[in-house]
């Protein structure tokens, strides 16, 4: 069997998709968005990174984070947003799913699926291609008609920025990701 190897260049601009235990739609609760942000902030200061485009679904988080030029250890961010947000949510909403054997033997609880979707991305055909896709997803996944009506997106910054017209609209399917949902 294969071994997978994660790229990872230091300075890079890496695309991700991160996903909930069993697909939960735990980011539908105001209090769970408050802990995820609270956990992204404090990551950032800690281990900073640059936020390009983000767009939180109900059970997953698509984003683009640029590391430092001295700095290609993205795994250590999505470690801690993940432990800060997990102990909240635990503690205050709920505790996750029964755990597995293997999830009790490595301290984990049943909030996230263990892994992500990482991509290094390759240049700005690559890096845009990817950030009309993050804003896409909400059209895609129907839980909007239009992707301004998303509150919990970048796409609103990108308007303000003027790198979309405040009613874009590409097709869905337009923007297709190999490997992401």
């Amino acid at each position: 069997m294969p071994e997978y190897r994660r790229l990872k260049l230091h300075g890079g601009s890496y695309f991700f998709t991160v996903v909930t235990y069993a697909r939960k739609p735990i980011f539908n609760n105001p209090l769970a968005r408050d802990f995820l942000h609270a956990a992204w902030v404090n990551t950032c200061e800690r281990f900073p990174f640059i936020t390009e485009a983000v767009c939180l679904l109900p059970d997953h988080i698509h984003c683009i984070w640029t590391l430092l030029e001295n700095d290609a250890n993205y795994s250590v961010r999505w470690k801690e947003i993940k432990r800060l947000f997990t102990r909240e949510y635990a503690w205050q909403i709920d505790p996750g799913e029964e755990r597995n054997d293997s999830r009790v033997r490595r301290g984990e609880a049943a909030i996230w699926q263990r892994r992500f979707w990482e991509h290094l991305l390759r240049d700005d055909s690559d890096f845009y291609n990817h950030v009309n896709y993050i804003h896409l997803n909400p059209v895609k996944h129907g839980l909007v008609q239009r992707v301004s009506e998303w509150p919990w997106s970048s796409f609103h910054r990108f308007v303000k920025m003027g790198h979309y017209e405040p009613d874009w609209e590409p097709a869905v399917g337009a923007f297709k990701i190999d490997g992401v949902e």
